[in-house]
């Protein structure tokens, strides 16, 4: 049979003036006083997280469908300013009424960003490389890495990020420790997409650098893209030779023009300062690197990008000072379509003072030469790539290298 609602229930989930009658069919039913929900609700209207009606009544004698619940929770979701244990408590709730809530237009994946707003993604990934330069010994590397990306939402407009990274050194069963590799938040600042913190950092084509850097990015347009960025960097091992161990200030530019649905165009400056350069004899303190390229999409299967870059700061030498990349491909591994697979064949030339740390897996700073690839997806979030570089080291005393790599990434 129906009961009546008490009052501490109706007090306790009313914001604002709800007092739209509902039909009389599937009524709600009252909670007695030893149910969690009764305490529950009254706690929040001791808080003062809910008011009652307009008038200042709490009409606990009034029957009360499902539906009219759902609403009195839905305007509870939307209060910002409660206490993390009234915040769980309206969860709770919410939860036991989702079906209404989706009926009301609050849906399910809105109520899920509420109640769980941190959400994981990363990867498992094993990787071997040999890499030769005649007159060095070779370098073999045998590497698992474990990958946590979370992201946490602030609100409608901001979320918080990170990366952590733990890795194993297989040839010697060591592991490298956790690494927080990026820290970060995201959102919109005066209508621009803005980053602030360790974030990643990404050139043109990956040619000039694809790291991070501790400042702040911004960017915005739509047929041109401007993303601007200033912080510091601090180099590291996979990066150019000629800077290892600097930390300086970082400022880019960089413009992306769609000019057609197959062509792309782009532009860029990067600056790397640090008064540790002018101890080299390259007669400056900063790299200050220009590049233009571009893309072309034959078909949806075929496809070439190419860029070049020059440091026109220092006396490092017409060797030094330049880089460039040329790759064709055909098709594209895609790590949601198992059996998907893609090939591209490249020639780079990366110049150390004309790059900062390149996103490629085979040629490296300091290098020149070809590069040929594979990957294909093996089933769903799995994915291997294998690729080989034959060519030589930049510079007068150019010697002969060569490269093979193989990665298998476990995406979740």
């Amino acid at each position: 049979m129906k009961k009546t609602l008490v009052s501490a229930i109706t007090t306790a989930l009313v914001v604002g003036a709800a007092s739209t009658t509902f039909a009389a069919a599937n009524p709600f039913s009252d909670v007695p006083r030893d149910s969690w929900a009764y305490d529950a609700v009254t706690k929040l209207a001791q808080d003062g997280v809910v008011n009652g009606y307009g008038d200042g009544t709490f009409r606990g004698e009034n029957t009360m469908t499902r539906y009219e619940m759902a609403q009195i929770i839905a305007k509870a979701m939307a209060k910002n300013d409660v206490s993390a244990a009234d915040k769980a408590t309206i969860d709770k709730l919410a939860a036991e009424f989702a079906d209404e809530l989706n009926n009301l237009g609050v849906r399910v994946g809105n109520l899920e960003k509420k109640v769980d707003n941190v959400k994981f993604t990363g990867e498992a990934r094993y990787r071997t490389t040999n890499h030769k330069v005649d007159g060095s010994d070779d370098a073999t590397t045998n590497e698992f890495l474990f990958r946590l990306e979370p992201t946490a939402q602030i609100n409608d407009n901001w979320a918080a990020k990170a990366r952590f990274d733990w890795t194993s050194n297989l040839d010697q069963d060591k592991n490298a420790g956790l690494v927080t590799d990026r820290v970060y938040v995201e959102g919109k600042l005066f209508g621009m997409n803005t980053k602030l913190g360790k974030l990643p950092t990404f050139s043109a084509q990956g040619v000039v650098i694809d790291d991070r850097v501790s400042g702040a990015e911004f960017s915005f347009g739509k047929v041109v893209k401007t993303t601007l960025t200033a912080g510091r960097y601090s180099t590291d091992t996979n990066g150019a030779d000629f800077i290892h161990n600097m930390t300086g200030d970082y400022l880019a530019a960089q413009f992306d023009y769609a000019a057609t649905d197959k062509l792309g165009l782009t532009a860029g400056y990067q600056q790397f300062k640090d008064k540790a350069l002018n101890n080299s004899g390259y007669n400056a303190d900063k790299l200050g690197i220009w590049s233009v390229g571009g893309n072309y999409q034959f078909d949806k299967n075929v496809g070439i990008n190419g860029l070049y870059a020059k440091n026109t700061k220092g006396d490092a030498g017409n060797d030094y000072d330049k880089a460039y990349n040329v790759q064709l491909n055909y098709k594209g591994a895609n790590a949601a379509n198992k059996g998907s697979f893609g090939i591209y064949a490249a020639y780079r030339y990366l110049g150390d003072t004309a790059v900062l740390d390149p996103t490629f897996d085979g040629v490296g700073a300091g290098e020149k030469g070809y590069e040929v690839g594979t990957s294909y997806t093996f089933d769903k979030n799995i994915l291997g790539t294998v690729l080989y570089f034959d060519g030589k080291t930049v510079g007068d005393d150019s010697k002969d290298a060569s490269k093979f790599f193989a990665n298998v990434d476990f995406f979740f």
